[in-house]
């Protein structure tokens, strides 16, 4: 008898191993399912994977973007150790409301989205026009954020090259997808990232957000704009991020200059910087790998 009962305790531990682990690896960006929050007057869609516990990774996304936008090989890599969170901000994708048309609406709709859930304290990785939002979280909610990753972006006043790098990007016959462009150098190590790039942000084929259109790209044209081209001599936002912050971006970003990056560096408290080579705005896609083993080392320590 006490044998059978050892051999019963064993099975149902292995089969309780295995449930687990087919969950988690069904916790996918291409298969994750879209929820749903109010907060702020704002029906907010998002998706979670990763453990329960720990402190979560919320996901600030770029010019135009959804959640369907980020790249799969860097989301769940990052959701293997700890949550991780992706949204979408008022007016994007399955979220609803009127598009927020400065960081500043921005980011209060995202602390807004990251209270509603009830986080006490999180970490933020922000992407491109995300990472102006992830510089505001930081500076006005410290005891909200605990540390930072500023992804292929600049600080107020660091100027950017949208308009023409977006005009270049559409100007090119037979591209069906502007940031095999945007996002990634022209040398063939380049382009053969761009294309592995794109067929894994287009792996989820169910319950896909919508494309985001001329309102959405207008708003954060924007947002952007204004951003990147009002002054902050005195750099008053970054003087007040004391978080540690990891500062990542390509030799050549055409969309938001290294420059920018350098001096993010340069005028935060407490910052590394990570260079990646032969790379444009989409470093952290193109040096996927890289990326996450540089971010869950940050993360850890």
């Amino acid at each position: 008898m006490h044998k059978f009962l050892k051999s019963l305790l064993f099975v149902a531990t292995t089969f309780s191993v295995v449930e687990s682990s087919a969950a988690l690896a069904a916790e996918k960006l291409e298969t994750a399912p879209t929820q749903y929050i109010e907060a702020n007057g704002v029906k907010f869609s998002y998706r979670t994977l990763g453990p329960k516990s720990g402190t979560p990774l919320i996901f600030l996304q770029h010019f135009t973007g959804n959640m369907d936008a980020w790249d799969p090989a860097v989301v769940n890599a990052l959701a293997k150790t700890r949550p991780v969170v992706v949204f979408n901000n008022r007016g994007v994708g399955a979220t609803n409301g009127v598009v927020a048309d400065s960081v500043a609406q921005m980011t209060t709709d995202a602390y807004a989205f990251i209270q509603a859930l009830g986080y006490k304290q999180v970490d933020l990785l922000g992407f491109s026009m995300g990472g102006f939002i992830a510089q505001e979280l930081a500076a006005q909610h410290p005891e909200l954020v605990h540390k930072v990753i500023l992804a292929g972006t600049t600080h107020q006043g660091g100027g950017n090259h949208l308009m023409k790098v977006l005009g270049e990007a559409f100007a090119r016959a037979n591209a069906p997808d502007p940031r095999d462009y945007l996002f990634f150098s022209q040398t063939d190590a380049g382009k053969q990232a761009g294309k592995a790039f794109l067929a894994r942000v287009y792996a989820r084929t169910k319950d896909r957000d919508p494309e985001s259109g001329k309102e959405i790209a207008d708003a954060h044209g924007k947002a952007l704009i204004v951003f990147t081209s009002t002054p902050d001599p005195e750099y008053k936002t970054l003087k007040a991020i004391q978080q540690p912050v990891l500062v990542v971006t390509g030799s050549n970003d055409t969309m938001l200059p290294t420059e920018g990056s350098i001096t993010l560096y340069k005028q935060l408290e407490n910052a590394q910087l990570v260079l990646y080579p032969d790379s444009n705005h989409g470093s952290i896609f193109q040096y996927h790998d890289a990326f996450v083993n540089t971010v869950d080392f940050f993360l850890s320590h």
